[in-house]
């Protein structure tokens, strides 16, 4: 969106909109499907930016039957003819874009800008965090915002950990956690800072702190 924004306040871009979409919005289920579909999203994107998330799903070279690659056809043709009235933005993971770039070498000629954003740092994610739960009027205690300082590095080791979504759904899961403990306290009258604060016991109850302790307890018992 700051993206469209920008060229559209530098004349890049006539509208500047922003059409985002996934692969369910481009590629049809049956023949004949696909083509109307990809057209009507570029139609809608004409004059502005059309935004493809997790963009590597378009291309399944595994299935003889899977049409995404005749919306990739279309829109390379379309980015072609029409260089001054469109801009495509492709987003993912790194590596797997760069699979779906080698895979596809017509879109790899003519996505000309490539950019990386590195991973935030724990820091960075807890400064998130924190605007995050403002915005909601919430807010961390001091023992809280160090629980979820160590949650967030005991997280990032994870597999799937997402950045900033992830954080997203651990303060959701930290304020259900909160929101129990509060009610099935014993405490009879609460205040405004009970119920707007992030206690530590909220964040430590996550299970990334149980499975971290039985990795480590594994861990142990090998090397006995």
């Amino acid at each position: 969106m700051r993206m469209a924004e920008i060229l559209h306040r530098l004349g890049y871009v006539r509208e500047g909109h922003l059409v985002s979409v996934t692969r369910d919005d481009l590629v049809g289920q049956y023949i004949g499907h696909t083509a109307p579909k990809t057209k009507e999203v570029i139609k809608k994107a004409m004059g502005g930016v059309l935004f493809i998330d997790e963009a590597y799903y378009l291309y399944k070279p595994e299935n003889e039957r899977d049409y995404g690659a005749e919306s990739i056809e279309i829109l390379l043709q379309t980015m072609e003819n029409n260089r001054e009235d469109l801009v495509v933005i492709l987003a993912g993971y790194k590596d797997r874009m760069d699979k779906f770039f080698h895979s596809n070498p017509g879109m790899r000629s003519r996505i000309a800008h490539h950019i990386d954003f590195p991973d935030y740092g724990p820091d960075e994610l807890v400064a998130i965090a924190k605007l995050m739960l403002e915005s909601q009027n919430y807010c961390f205690s001091a023992a809280g915002e160090e629980a979820f300082g160590k949650y967030i590095r005991l997280r990032m080791k994870s597999e799937h950990f997402a950045n900033a979504r992830s954080v997203r759904n651990a303060l959701d899961r930290a304020r259900l956690r909160q929101a129990n403990r509060l009610f099935s306290g014993t405490k009879k009258s609460l205040s405004k800072t009970d119920l707007i604060t992030l206690e530590a016991e909220d964040i430590l109850a996550s299970r990334v702190f149980l499975e971290s302790t039985l990795d480590n307890e594994s861990n142990t018992k090998n090397k006995k």
